[in-house]
């Protein structure tokens, strides 16, 4: 088992970024370039490692090497973004790496490009890089390949393997793990462990509430202590936990639906299965079937935010009835967006920087949920 944050030291230990590891202060998702940019580099590495894995470490500072962090990221469907633009697209998988000096909250993100021995070249136009580029790592740059016939490369499988056979797991680091999750967690999240496999250990905390006579669990963090590797689910989110001998497994619900009709729908399943070789996987699994409405309905409200927004552009003072309508428009905008309204996520962004500046934090909260509800669903 590789502890994956003695694997990020070990990488950042080749202070200069190479053909098989590349690192970046954060990455950008929420724009064709920043999409374009992550998905070269997932190209290049792949066809620069053809029998060994490669990595992207994330919340590191270029110059100086030194570990910054970056927020939980939980964009659980990027394999679906590089199925979607690569030919021959490898498996990746992005994990969120907690540091001893960083802010509670704040991780290192490790994408692993597994290997799969095939050439991997755009599917489609991706901003200013065109249809069936390859690209190839040369140094620390992922460059496009200008001639006629690619060959693929096994330069770098020795010292990977050194790499990742030197961040092995040890039972000191283990037992000093769990006591660090357990003396980190308050007693009211009930901090515990479990062994799966007689070679996993899994940490999770969180808080319990009873809706209908159901057991939900709010700010989970969930630890697997060997690996190094965190997954998180903040104060907002309301989850379900179950777990077998082979399996712990996360049912995220979302709270949705018009004023005084809400109720709770499974969006998203998370499976940590472990399995007998010493590997595990993660596995997402969406749940989410949207709730239909009445579309006379939806049209009013749809209406009613569009024209709130365009009075938000245009500086005018909004009337009582209207803030208070603004506090409810993500979820009115999401609802819409669930109906068919497909441009909803533009609007909502052209009301961003006044929500964010409302004294209230809630609707920017419900901003911020609402768009990650948006890019799930859309990937669902």
């Amino acid at each position: 088992m590789i502890n994956k944050r003695l694997l990020i030291k070990n990488l950042l230990s080749h202070n200069d970024e190479n053909s098989f590891y590349d690192k970046k202060q954060q990455l950008t998702f929420d724009s064709k370039i920043g999409k374009a940019k992550f998905l070269k580099h997932v190209c290049a590495l792949s066809n620069s490692n053809p029998n060994n894995n490669s990595f992207i470490v994330i919340g590191v500072e270029d110059e100086e090497n030194k570990i910054l962090g970056v927020d939980f990221f939980d964009d659980s469907k990027i394999q679906n973004l590089v199925n979607a633009y690569l030919n021959n697209p490898p498996k990746i998988e992005y994990e969120n790496v907690p540091f001893p000096r960083l802010p509670r909250h704040k991780v290192v993100g490790l994408v692993t490009i597994y290997p799969n021995n095939k050439i991997t070249s755009l599917l489609k136009n991706a901003w200013k890089y065109k249809k069936n580029t390859i690209f190839y790592r040369r140094g620390s740059n992922s460059m496009p390949f200008l001639g006629d016939n690619f060959e693929l490369r096994n330069s770098n499988q020795k010292i990977v393997n050194s790499i990742e056979k030197n961040a092995s797991n040890n039972i000191e680091l283990t037992l000093n793990g769990v006591f660090d999750f357990i003396n980190n967690h308050k007693p009211e999240y009930n901090p515990q462990y479990k062994v799966f496999n007689e070679q996993f250990v899994l940490c999770w905390a969180g808080k319990s509430k009873l809706i209908n006579n159901e057991e939900f669990f709010s700010r989970v963090d969930i630890e697997l202590i060997n690996e190094q590797v965190k997954l998180f689910f903040s104060a907002l989110d309301d989850v379900q936990i179950s777990y077998n001998n082979n399996s712990f497994i996360v049912t995220e619900y979302i709270y949705l639906g018009l004023e005084k009709q809400e109720k709770y729908y499974p969006l998203e399943k998370t499976i940590i299965n472990f399995k007998n070789n010493g590997k595990h996987d993660i596995v997402k699994e969406f749940l989410f079937e949207p709730p239909k409405f009445d579309i006379e309905i939806i049209n009013h409200i749809y209406n009613n935010c569009n024209a709130i927004v365009q009075k938000i552009e245009e500086n005018k003072p909004l009337y009582k009835a209207e803030y208070i309508d603004v506090l409810r428009l993500p979820t009115n905008y999401l609802i819409c967006y669930l109906n068919g309204f497909l441009d909803v996520a533009e609007q909502l962004k052209k009301a961003k920087h006044y929500i964010k500046n409302l004294e209230d934090k809630t609707t920017y909260i419900n901003y911020k949920e609402a768009m990650r509800v948006i890019r799930k669903v859309q990937y669902g």
